[in-house]
């Protein structure tokens, strides 16, 4: 599977999809430009997401300026980050 279609992003930063499908969960990712990216559930349970999420409760705690989980570290990490994950 490419990492393009584990992703699943949006198909433009004006005209957000609501829909999340069963088992996965909407994310914000990026250091300035934030950009929506939607992942299985399972990603949770590993130690380097973990970190992830460590992360944004330390910047953000409850406040999400995206409506949503916002993770903040690049895109460039965070698909590689996804893409060890999906071969896992």
């Amino acid at each position: 599977m490419a990492i393009r279609q584990i992703l699943k992003r949006s198909l433009s930063n004006e005209k957000r999809s609501t829909e999340v499908p069963k088992g996965h969960l909407a994310v914000y990712v990026g250091e300035s430009e934030k950009k929506r990216f939607v992942i299985p559930l399972s990603y949770l349970n590993h130690p380097s997401f973990q970190e992830l999420l460590c992360q944004a409760e330390q910047e953000f705690g409850f406040h999400h300026p995206m409506g949503g989980l916002t993770i903040p570290c690049s895109e460039e990490l965070f698909i590689d980050l996804t893409s060890h994950l999906s071969r896992a």
